[in-house]
């Protein structure tokens, strides 16, 4: 495709192509075909975007909320207006269906515009004195420079979830998205350019991770970072950040169970557990990953869930009938073929899928059957591990108390699925799941009025919501004593 102005970094408040000379291919996963080139970013550059965040911290955090609303505001009508455009580049380097690129993009526009208007909403508070002659004010203010870094699966929705509240509160921005996928988060800075967004204000950077982060963690003027990724980066991420007692917020893997109990219309449970599970190919962090079938419908389930698997049409994303893309790349492919052996390997049953696909457009590209899985046991990579790809395993139980102790079987906690239509196993069970969301009838629970996150090692923090605005604010005391 052609390269368009802003295939590059943005660094107070211009594109560039950096320090270097280097440059990265944008690979296309559906077919392994370089879609352009783009800077290959350096620590300089990275500190060179600190340099600018900082520079602008002082007058964008002095702007009225209102003030900063305005352009916020103006950003996401002009991510409407992009809409199809950034779509297309979404599906191109992340292999999504086109259709689940649409609905992204209008969430993303929905982020900007909510905190927009939560921007003016950050109060404050008179706190009642003991002693006459005192106030006590309560105030809270921004953070100060944030860097964001953000990875390849959802790069629109997670870099919205990330900067959109950080502008909001008053803070300056250094981001860092995947360096596999950052062509949307170009065109979404794009956007905040043309609204009017002050240099320095928010910054785009590209390059390799452990390089890029190395400066946000070594520079005192970065003073909180927010990661999406894996758990075992998170890790790293906490050690780095008790150098200077950064402030961290992270949103790291998942294992999401699904509890479907036996007063389900089955159909309709099936239809929309297989729905759920394949949405970008299985590669989301709140994927469903485990799903515990009550065995009084079990044969019905497990038919109907082959029947609409099945029934799945693999492609391009940009063709508008393409259900499944591909996988990301090779690595997600082979950790894919590697469950799905292992589980063969001690007894699971491949009722469909389990394979890559044959013909001639799968030749290239990183692809994998739907594939469902049953005679499930527990010492399985697909019971214990994030997938991340498209694998269904299906588990028959027949014990409530049972199934939710399975359900909590793993050391994480970010989502959790239940089907029932019975109110008090609703409220039990809900109430019991360790996770922070829980799902009812519900597998898209983000958005951008609710906060999302995750507990255990899941992670910590908030997005979505007033709890994500918070995240970037810091609370001051303010004590006044009248009688001087």
């Amino acid at each position: 495709m052609e390269r368009a102005d802003y295939f590059r970094m943005f660094i107070d408040g211009e594109w560039t192509d950096g320090s270097g000379d280097k440059k990265r291919p944008i690979i296309n996963p559906a077919t392994e075909e370089v879609i352009v080139e783009v800077p290959d970013g350096t620590p300089e550059d990275a500190k060179r975007a600190v340099d600018a965040a900082a520079r602008a911290f002082r007058e964008w955090s002095r702007l009225t909320p209102y003030d900063r609303a305005v352009i916020l505001k103006k950003a996401a009508d002009l991510i409407r207006e992009r809409l199809e455009e950034i779509a297309k580049l979404m599906t191109l380097e992340v292999g999504k269906p086109i259709k689940e690129s649409r609905v992204e993009m209008q969430v993303c526009a929905g982020y900007f515009e909510w905190y927009a208007e939560e921007a003016k909403r950050n109060y404050g508070e008179l706190v009642p004195q003991w002693i006459p002659s005192k106030r006590h004010w309560v105030i809270r203010q921004p953070v100060g420079v944030v860097a964001t870094i953000t990875p390849w699966n959802f790069p629109a929705n997670l870099l919205a979830r990330k900067i959109a509240p950080a502008l909001a509160a008053g803070c300056t921005v250094v981001s860092k998205p995947d360096h596999r996928t950052p062509l949307v988060a170009m065109a979404i800075f794009k956007c905040l350019q043309d609204a009017g967004l002050p240099k320095g204000v928010a910054n785009l950077v590209t390059g390799e991770p452990a390089e890029i982060s190395a400066v946000f963690f070594a520079d005192e003027r970065v003073r909180k970072i927010s990661f999406t990724g894996s758990t075992r980066v998170g890790r790293l991420l906490m050690q780095q950040a008790s150098e200077q007692i950064k402030r961290l917020s992270l949103e790291l893997g998942g294992h999401a169970p699904v509890l479907v109990f036996p007063d389900v219309d089955v159909d309709k449970a099936a239809k929309w557990t297989v729905q759920a599970k394949f949405r970008n190919n299985g590669q989301t962090c709140i994927s469903p990953n485990r799903i515990y079938v009550h065995e009084q419908i079990w044969d019905n389930f497990v038919e109907r869930v082959v029947d609409y698997t099945k029934r799945l049409k693999m492609g391009n994303g940009l063709d508008e009938n393409t259900d499944v893309g591909p996988l990301i790349d090779r690595n997600g492919l082979e950790k894919v073929e590697r469950h799905v052996q292992d589980a063969v390997a001690k007894g699971a049953k491949v009722l469909c899928g389990g394979k890559r696909p044959e013909g001639e457009q799968f030749k290239r590209g990183y692809w994998y059957e739907p594939t469902v899985l049953v005679n499930i046991t527990r010492d399985m990579l697909v019971s214990c591990e994030e997938t991340f790809g498209p694998v269904m395993p299906l588990i028959p139980f027949s014990d409530k108390d049972e199934v939710i102790e399975w359900a909590n079987s793993t050391p994480y906690g970010l989502a959790a699925y239940l089907l029932t239509y019975d109110f008090r196993t609703l409220i039990d069970v809900v109430e019991r799941l360790e996770t922070g969301m829980v799902g009812v009838w519900d597998f898209a629970p983000a958005t951008f009025q609710c906060p999302f996150g995750g507990i255990k090692q899941s992670g910590f923090g908030a997005e979505g919501g007033w709890e994500g605005l918070k995240e970037y604010l810091v609370t001051k005391h303010v004590s006044i004593v009248l009688d001087y």
